[in-house]
């Protein structure tokens, strides 16, 4: 499981490793832009069902994983989760479906293949 400690938090939001990897591409491809946005997650197996953040440039962010290597992404899903970030309601996130989300864009490709 990976960390993403947001702000002054010393409490770190724990995901998946491949998908806090996913989100770093995202978040720091929008903030070396300057672009400003929600984010918002499901969980349930968390002390809280939903969590939205707001994502600026001013506020400091550490992506901590638990695997030293980097994982290959998917450039299907990357860009679906940029196009979310991009709308007025924000990057949305559900940590019971994002893998299956991922798998199908896999499997599109394969298929393109």
């Amino acid at each position: 499981m990976g960390q993403l400690f947001y702000g002054s938090d010393p409490q770190p939001i724990e995901m998946d490793d491949r998908l806090l990897q996913y989100l770093q591409v995202v978040l720091t491809t929008k903030l070396r832009r300057g672009e400003s946005f929600t984010i918002t997650w499901t969980d349930t197996a968390s002390e809280h069902s939903r969590t939205t953040l707001w994502i600026q440039p001013a506020i400091s962010m550490r992506f901590q994983f638990s695997s030293p290597e980097s994982q290959r992404l998917s450039g299907g899903y990357l860009r679906q989760l940029a196009d979310s970030a991009a709308l007025s309601s924000g990057l949305m996130l559900n940590a019971a479906t994002w893998q299956q989300q991922e798998d199908a864009h896999r499997v599109q490709l394969a298929a393109a293949a």
